[in-house]
């Protein structure tokens, strides 16, 4: 196995400590600023990442490197405005993974060009952490945004499905999440998936140009 294997491992489990509270943090939070104080009842406004993980979301996450924590408990019924506290709240944790990304990517461009006339084999590291923590960080937000239980994107979808629907999707969605996991492990979503990653990417890069100009 190569060094450059075990940091992106070592990265993909620095997620699960560290970005996957922040991102279920960001959904308790959103709820908390609607009306909704379920999440922060249950324990779940903190960045504790004991009161968030979920096992097999975390397994698939080092393993395949798309992954969920456990979903924040939200009671849209108290939201002011059902539907829009609905879609906020869900969308809430991929724009966190998305503003991490994009605070990791300027470090990066910072770091890169303070260190590119002097590499050293350390620094050459830092460089790859940092890569695969930008990387990391968007691929989690396009993956939360499949409109799949348990990610954030299938409360979106729920907003604009009719009721029977909504019934539907909950009454199969253990079978749907196992399929779904399959898909994963197999790597069946990684084409499209990497696809949609690198478009996000191109949109925080071009955000960050700012740094380039500066050096």
């Amino acid at each position: 196995m190569t060094v450059e294997t075990i940091l992106k491992y070592g990265v993909r489990i620095l997620i699960i400590f560290m970005v996957l509270p922040i991102h279920e943090f960001a959904h308790a939070f959103a709820a908390r600023k609607l009306g909704d104080r379920t999440a922060e009842n249950m324990g779940r406004l903190t960045l504790n990442p004991i009161s968030h993980i979920d096992p097999i979301g975390a397994i698939c996450l080092v393993l395949a490197g798309f992954g969920w924590a456990k979903p924040v408990p939200i009671n849209p019924n108290r939201f002011k405005h059902i539907k829009s506290g609905t879609i906020i709240t869900a969308l809430a944790g991929p724009l966190s993974n998305i503003i991490v990304a994009y605070i990791a990517l300027v470090i990066y461009k910072f770091v890169y060009y303070f260190t590119v006339s002097s590499v050293t084999q350390t620094i050459y590291y830092i460089w790859i952490i940092l890569q695969y923590f930008v990387l990391i960080n968007l691929s989690l937000a396009v993956f939360n945004l499949i409109p799949i239980p348990p990610l954030d994107g299938s409360r979106v979808l729920t907003v604009f499905l009719p009721l029977k629907y909504q019934w539907k999707l909950q009454q199969y969605q253990m079978y749907i999440s196992i399929g779904f996991m399959v898909l994963i492990l197999f790597g069946v979503l990684d084409t499209p998936l990497n696809w949609l990653s690198n478009l996000l990417f191109n949109c925080i890069d071009f955000l960050s140009r700012w740094v380039d100009l500066i050096f």
